[in-house]
Parts: structure tokens; C-alpha cells; sequence
């Protein structure tokens, strides 16, 4: 006979799936770069998941992980370190289940996304050392007798890197119709790592030409760890680009499926955030920035090599998470940014084909 323990995982699958059913695609979104003849950018807009962030696919699959390996139990609290976007998404899924939910997230991290995480009936446990996120959950998820997701270190074995919800799949789907449907590059930030790795896997699998290129937070040992394999690397502080940038190299980080890495400045990734809001019509994520630099830089590299093609960058998420952050003025001053000069640079690649300001570090294009 089936224990109630495995009845009630079977049901909670159900319940997991028959949301996903719900879902639709998230749209591939052209972006127009007349200064850049011949190269075809889209943006992968994963801000139309439900909870409004890439985060959103990691959570179901951290969630169908853990229910197949038996770690999740009903009545048990579920536990995530995170610096919000995938806290806000496990949110979701722990209420849709019945499960209490804890985040242990910096004390920097911003109160649209702590209110979003309390929106969905989870609790913000709040660290002023960012690098105690992982200690801090473990404590709690084994005082509570929970479950300590980690999504640092499960990110890219829980997704199917072949099929079930893998964003690869989905862009070469969206692809198929465009005048260059295999695209040259993919482009990601950094989080888990988890994307990468799943982008990597996928073009290897299906025996594509393509690329990924990871871009990289100013404040991450990421991009050093590409260029080292110095697995130890440490910083003593976390990204100012929430959402991506590790003061640690994490496990679901894999560099051997990435074919390029850039480490771009925190201010040329919230100005080109800036310039990517204006020619959307709609706000967008830190993170989104990072990637449109990288997608630039691929770009003049395409270009320059007298190349044309395509390049499929991801838009993270929204920026009504960060309105009184990147996009309050007051704040951007309280930090010393002025991006005015910044945004324009952006432009003048994007629109005129001109150099990006200095300060990117390259590895690998």
C-alpha cells in the first residue's frame, strides 16, 4: 500500500503540473539595433511568469526535485537562500502545496520583493551579512525540521536541460520563423548558474552551433572563476545587481558549457537597464542590463567580423521590484551613480554602432 507520505508528493505533482498547464509561453520580444547591421536581437521575457521573474521555472523545478527525491513532507516548513526573485517564485509554489515558506535573503534586499514574498504567504528572514545566507537557512530549515532547498546548489540538476520546462527549447521553438533561427549567441547573467548550464547543455544536446556567453556582476567570482578554476575564490560582500553575482563560486555554476564570459561595471548594467526601459515602454530588472551589455558586445564582434545573425539575451524581470532603487533618482545619487553619460553610450552602440565604454572585462570572444 502507498504511504501517505508518497499519496500526498503524488498529489502535490498533480497540483505542480496542472499550474503549469495554466501557463503559457513567455514571449521572444525583437529589439532593433540600427546601428548594428545584420544582427537580429530578441529578449527572452521570462517577467510574464506568474511570478513575474525567470525565478519562476527554477522554483517549479527545485519544487519537482525535491517531491521525486522524497524532501519534501506536508506540514514541513521549505527554506531558500536568495536575494528575492526565486523566494518570491518558491513562495508560490510552497502556498499552492500548503507549506509554510522561509527566505533568507541580505538585509539589502528590496521591500517590493519582501512584500511580494509576503504576498504569496511567506516569511523574510533578514541577514546583514550576505555571505551567512547559506548557514542561516540551514540552521532554520534543521531547528524547524524543514527542508533546505538550495537553489545554489541544485539549480542545474534540477532542470531538464533536455525537455519539461527548459527555456533552450523554448527560444529555438519561438525561433523557427525568423530569418536566422539558430541563433549565433545566448546570453546570460549569472545567478545560480543554473541558466547557463541549461543553455549550454541544451545547444550541445541538439548539436547547435550557437554560443553562450554569461555576463557577470561587477561584485561576483563568477567571471575570475572562468578565467582561474580557482574554485575557492570568496568576496566579502554581495552583488549590488540583485539577482545575479555570487560572492561564492556556487555548484549549479558549470563553465566548461560556456563558450564566453564578460564581467560588466554595476553602472553600465543599470544605465543599459535604462535605455532598454525607454525603448520597451516598460521598466526591467538589473540583471536585464547586464545581458543587454553582453548582447552588445557580441553584436560589434559580429559585425566587425563581417557576421550577421541572431542573439537571444534573457529579460530576467520587471522593474517594478526595484522603484525605489535603480529607478529612483535619489537613491542612484545616494550610491554615486550618474548614468546620464552612461545611457548615451548605450545608444550610441545600440543606435550608431559605437565602442562600449571601458571597464568590461572579456574572456573567451
Amino acid at each position: 500500500m502507498m504511504s501517505d507520505d508518497r499519496k500526498w508528493a503524488r498529489e502535490a505533482i498533480r497540483i505542480i503540473e496542472a499550474d503549469f498547464q495554466r501557463s503559457a509561453d513567455t514571449h521572444l520580444i525583437p529589439l532593433e539595433l540600427p546601428g548594428l547591421p545584420g544582427i537580429e536581437l530578441y529578449f527572452k521575457d521570462e517577467s510574464s511568469h506568474p511570478t513575474g521573474s525567470l525565478k519562476h521555472r527554477l522554483a517549479r523545478s527545485l519544487f519537482l526535485y525535491a517531491l521525486c527525491n522524497g524532501w519534501l513532507k506536508p506540514g514541513a516548513p521549505v527554506v531558500e537562500a536568495s536575494s528575492g526573485s526565486t523566494a518570491i517564485s518558491e513562495a508560490y509554489f510552497a502556498r499552492l502545496l500548503g507549506l509554510q515558506f522561509i527566505a533568507v535573503m541580505p538585509a539589502t534586499t528590496s521591500q517590493e520583493k519582501i512584500a511580494q514574498i509576503a504576498f504569496y504567504g511567506g516569511k523574510s528572514h533578514l541577514v546583514q551579512d550576505p555571505t551567512q545566507i547559506y548557514a542561516e537557512s540551514e540552521r532554520l530549515a534543521r531547528e524547524g525540521g524543514g527542508h533546505f532547498m538550495d537553489q545554489f546548489t541544485y539549480a542545474e540538476r534540477a532542470t531538464d536541460w533536455r525537455a519539461n520546462n527548459n527555456i533552450a527549447e523554448s527560444i529555438f521553438q519561438q525561433l523557427r520563423f525568423e530569418r536566422h533561427p539558430e541563433p549565433s549567441w545566448l546570453v546570460s547573467s549569472p545567478g545560480t548558474g543554473g541558466t547557463t548550464a541549461t543553455l549550454g547543455r541544451y545547444v550541445r544536446y541538439r548539436q547547435h552551433s550557437t554560443r553562450v556567453l554569461c555576463a557577470d556582476a561587477e561584485r561576483s567570482v563568477f567571471f575570475d572563476y572562468y578565467q582561474t578554476g580557482d574554485a575557492s575564490l570568496r568576496l566579502e560582500c554581495g552583488s549590488r545587481i540583485e539577482g545575479i553575482g555570487r560572492p561564492r563560486v556556487e555548484a549549479s555554476f558549470l563553465p566548461k558549457v560556456i563558450d564566453a564570459m564578460v564581467k560588466v561595471p554595476d553602472a553600465l548594467s543599470l544605465a543599459a537597464m535604462h535605455y532598454l526601459a525607454q525603448r520597451l515602454g516598460r521598466r526591467v530588472g538589473g540583471s536585464s542590463g547586464t545581458n543587454l551589455v553582453g548582447a552588445l558586445l557580441v553584436a560589434r564582434e559580429m559585425v566587425a567580423a563581417g557576421e550577421s545573425g541572431s542573439i537571444v539575451a534573457i529579460l530576467c524581470d520587471g522593474g517594478e521590484r526595484y522603484a525605489t532603487t535603480y529607478y529612483d533618482p535619489a537613491w542612484l545619487s545616494a550610491q554615486g551613480y550618474d548614468l546620464t553619460g552612461l545611457i548615451d553610450s548605450i545608444a550610441g552602440c545600440a543606435e550608431r554602432g559605437e565602442a562600449l565604454p571601458e571597464g568590461l572585462l572579456r574572456a573567451g570572444i
